[in-house]
């Protein structure tokens, strides 16, 4: 039987030049989409997958992505007096208990692999969930909830991972294929951002991985890889013919929330699935052509 998979590393330290001004004194991550910040959206999906332990990667000024999860003693209060019981209720339902968040600081950009290997303690020698928030996925079971299952199948690496157009390799992480029963896909190697001409398939790497800890060791190195970063994809890439190593194909709906347009898009999206703004989310639209 694979270990449980308890543990998850959230790489929160990017600047979201992207959304400034907004993001100027702000957390990209505390963006809201409705009503919750896209880093409650990564803990609920990951808690839905039986994630007990989160990590944050962090950088200056981000202290708000974990505040977020603790509690509002004067806030509570408030609500507690006015008799705000659903509120109340939210707030103390998202809250992470004491000694399960951890907050790392990536002192320097150095990509993706170097945020990840900042956690290297809070792994230890643990599989382990990846998650990026800018990733928000709608789906009837939540995407790392997929990806555990996929990983108590088949007792290694489980990504997910998604077809893209083949003029846009050049923005992801792209696999080479083997075995593929149309779900499931056997992954021979990783390309980090190849030109369209030289990718080996068009399956795309999103942000929910589950890894094992000896991805870590590959990190350790801290060897530069595609635009002089520590590439997560090489780390990876080591990992394949020494243990199983999937994509996984998984049900929903991806929105970019690091992009404008993906963020408003899933502004409606999220809206509409909800019983209490669908029909006045759809009533307004009919106004905008």
């Amino acid at each position: 039987m694979p270990k449980k998979l308890r543990k998850a590393v959230l790489p929160v330290a990017g600047l979201g030049t992207r959304f400034l001004p907004a993001t100027k004194a702000m957390a990209k991550e505390m963006l809201p989409v409705v009503d919750k910040p896209l880093i409650q959206y990564a803990v609920e999906e990951a808690r839905a997958a039986g994630i007990e332990q989160f990590c944050f990667v962090t950088g200056r000024g981000k202290t708000a992505l974990v505040e977020h999860f603790d509690i509002a003693f004067e806030l509570e209060a408030t609500l507690r007096e006015r008799d705000k019981t659903r509120e109340l209720a939210e707030l103390e339902a998202m809250r992470i208990p004491p000694g399960s968040l951890l907050a790392v600081r990536q002192q320097v950009p150095h990509g993706l692999g170097h945020a990840i290997w900042c956690a290297r303690a809070f792994v230890g020698d643990e599989p382990f969930a990846i998650m990026l928030p800018d990733d928000l996925i709608l789906a009837e079971t939540p995407c790392l909830q997929q990806l555990a299952e996929a990983y108590r199948h088949t007792g290694g690496n489980v990504v997910a991972v998604v077809d893209v157009p083949r003029e846009h390799t050049a923005r992801y992480g792209i696999l080479k294929t083997g075995a593929d029963d149309g779900k499931l896909v056997e992954v021979l190697g990783l390309v980090e951002k190849p030109a369209p001409a030289v990718a080996p398939s068009t399956l795309s790497i999103i942000g929910r991985y589950i890894l094992m800890p000896e991805v870590i060791g590959y990190l350790e190195t801290l060897e530069r890889g595609a635009g002089n970063e520590i590439q997560l994809t090489d780390g990876m890439a080591k990992l394949i013919g020494q243990q199983p190593f999937h994509g996984l194909r998984y049900e929903g709906k991806r929105f970019d929330c690091g992009d404008k347009i993906g963020w408003l898009e899933a502004q409606i999206a999220y809206a509409l699935k909800r019983p209490d703004l669908s029909e006045a989310v759809r009533a307004f639209l009919q106004h905008y052509h």
